[in-house]
């Protein structure tokens, strides 16, 4: 077996378990914190909260919350200037990926200097940077947990993909309750990312049996604890998605992931999808395409879907694709490329794109541009 590592923060889990934050600040040296988020959680009163626990406690903060869903390279260089201006010590990413990744977009900058785009690709992070804890709103992203970072370059329209082990927060603190304020689309999203992130990790060439285990247990959650999640609410369905991402973020942050990732970072960073709402389009076709390679692992996360079968490996395999496919369907989610793109004709530029991305390496099955625009075209 070759050498593998694991690499995941500290982790404060459970209903309530937001109450903690100001003492992890302190105890990280904080006195002045920078709490990244965007307006979004500025509305539904999670920031006040925040300010509040902070205020109770004795630290001062500034907040930064010009951040898009897809956050942009500029907002990076303008949250690293407000923390130098305003001598913060801690950063606080409070919110989905996009605040998370802007958050560790800031620290790479006021640790390393330079520009963000600096940073693309892999282990190019020279020196420490400063304290971090997350607060994940939403179950998908796995931000919280990883050591990637993606930023959209505006003037290139595509997503980098950062990837170093200084991107792994201190401290994540992981509470259930505040995914009772998303919407049901948000919820959607987010389950499906970490499901996708499951899959790819799972098939990833870096996969090892510390990842395969989270991987597999990710993916059951989320097909146990969807529905109800979203037809009642259930906080014990949320606290199985809080784990199922979380689980799943252990997973890709250790074994990395594959095309369906490559491409929804070219798709998000030329036309700003929501990240979550790419995956249910590309994940059955980017099976099928690995399905070559990684057959005895996809019949597995078929067993998982359709419940064990008496059949071969190829068969359960390409059952639980098509189970998929209904699964992501009766979500009333988009399931055809062609329901968010313009046209077929971008589907080339979004292919080249996609090759150069970091996730296309750990992909099982070797994938040019023209295997990835036949990708493109199975999903439109």
């Amino acid at each position: 077996m070759r050498i593998s590592k694991f690499a995941i923060p500290e982790i404060i889990f459970g209903r309530g378990s937001i109450v903690h934050l100001a003492s992890c600040a302190k105890r990280l040296g904080g006195r002045r914190v920078l709490l990244v988020t965007d307006q979004g959680l500025v509305g539904a009163g999670w920031v006040d909260r925040i300010m509040e626990i902070l205020r109770d406690n004795g630290l001062e903060w500034v907040f930064y919350d010009a951040v898009n869903s897809n956050p942009r390279d500029y907002q990076i260089h303008e949250g690293a200037a407000l923390y130098a201006q305003e001598r913060a010590d801690v950063i606080i990413g409070l919110g989905g990926g996009s605040p998370m990744d802007a958050a560790k977009g800031i620290a790479t900058i006021i640790g390393n200097g330079g520009r963000i785009n600096d940073y693309e690709g892999a282990n190019r992070i020279m020196r420490p940077l400063p304290p971090m804890i997350f607060l994940p709103t939403t179950a998908g992203s796995g931000s919280d947990i990883s050591q990637f970072c993606i930023i959209t370059d505006v003037e290139r329209r595509l997503k980098m993909s950062i990837i170093s082990r200084s991107l792994v927060p201190n401290i994540s603190i992981i509470d259930p309750l505040v995914l009772l304020t998303k919407s049901e689309e948000l919820i959607i999203a987010s389950a499906i990312d970490a499901f996708a992130h499951a899959v790819e990790s799972y098939l990833s060439l870096l996969s090892s049996p510390f990842t395969e285990h989270q991987a597999l247990k990710a993916m059951r959650l989320i097909i146990e604890n969807l529905t109800p999640a979203i037809e009642n609410r259930s906080i014990e369905a949320m606290e199985n998605l809080s784990i199922a991402a979380t689980a799943a973020g252990m997973s890709f942050s250790n074994a990395g992931l594959g095309i369906g990732h490559s491409l929804a970072h070219s798709l998000g960073g030329r036309y700003d999808v929501l990240h979550g709402l790419v995956h249910p389009i590309v994940l059955p076709a980017v099976m099928r395409f690995n399905l070559s390679t990684s057959v005895d692992k996809l019949a597995t996360i078929g067993r998982i879907v359709c419940g064990p079968k008496m059949c071969s490996a190829e068969y359960i395999a390409r059952a639980g694709i098509s189970w998929l496919e209904r699964f992501f369907a009766d979500l009333g989610v988009p399931v055809r490329l062609r329901d968010i793109l313009p046209d077929r004709d971008c589907l080339e530029i979004i292919a080249k794109a996609a090759v150069n991305d970091a996730c296309t390496l750990t992909n099982p099955r070797p994938a040019s541009w023209e295997a990835l625009l036949g990708v493109c075209q199975e999903a439109w």
